[in-house]
């Protein structure tokens, strides 16, 4: 019998709240489900609620592995997941986010709040600086991500960014887009045990 291949691990930004447009909650499920399908396993930020709530449940309907991770003080504001295949308390969210960093294979952005775009800001910024080279998807269905993605071009307009910064993320019009591009992602992540 050959071993199980190794899973794929995408680390998704969005958010503690649902919004107010149905139709997100619906992409967020429709994510979780197409990840579970592809064998790709779900790093998020552990809450049960809004929009992550919704992409962590979907993975698990599916039969897929959800690991989650939260600060302590958060448990209890977002909610803590307790259902998933792992969740991981930490004890920062600067520990959060190097952990989500250090399991993930590439990093998806769907709609979210101000935490949403601190994580994808700081996710580019590290590729950016050459911390890493695994691909930012940022997933703007519904076009939710327009005003995100104009803060980013006037950072290149306004001379505080070079055209290149353009490379450092991929903008994707939906989420059957973004999993077959998922789908291509090398498998990059080696976790240290000793982070968990």
């Amino acid at each position: 019998m050959s071993p199980t291949p190794p899973s794929r691990a995408i680390a998704v930004f969005c958010g503690s709240r649902a919004g107010h447009d149905p139709a997100l909650h619906t992409q967020a499920v429709a994510l979780g489900h197409g990840m579970a399908a592809r064998g790709m396993r779900l790093i998020y930020g552990g809450g049960r609620v809004g929009l992550m709530g919704a992409v962590a449940d979907a993975v698990l309907e599916a039969s897929g592995e959800v690991t989650g991770v939260i600060p302590e003080f958060l448990t209890r504001l977002e909610v803590a997941h307790d259902g998933l295949t792992e969740l991981v308390v930490t004890d920062s969210m600067h520990s959060r986010k190097r952990l989500m960093f250090d399991l993930a294979d590439a990093f998806v952005t769907m709609p979210g709040g101000l935490g949403t775009l601190d994580e994808t800001v700081e996710i580019i910024t590290w590729r950016q600086l050459g911390l890493h080279d695994k691909p930012v998807f940022i997933c703007d269905v519904g076009g939710w991500a327009a005003a995100l993605l104009a803060a980013l071009e006037a950072t290149i307009d306004d001379g505080f960014a070079a055209a290149s910064a353009r490379r450092l993320y991929r903008v994707v019009a939906d989420v059957p887009s973004l999993l077959q591009l998922l789908t291509a992602v090398p498998l990059r992540h080696a976790v240290d045990a000793t982070l968990l």
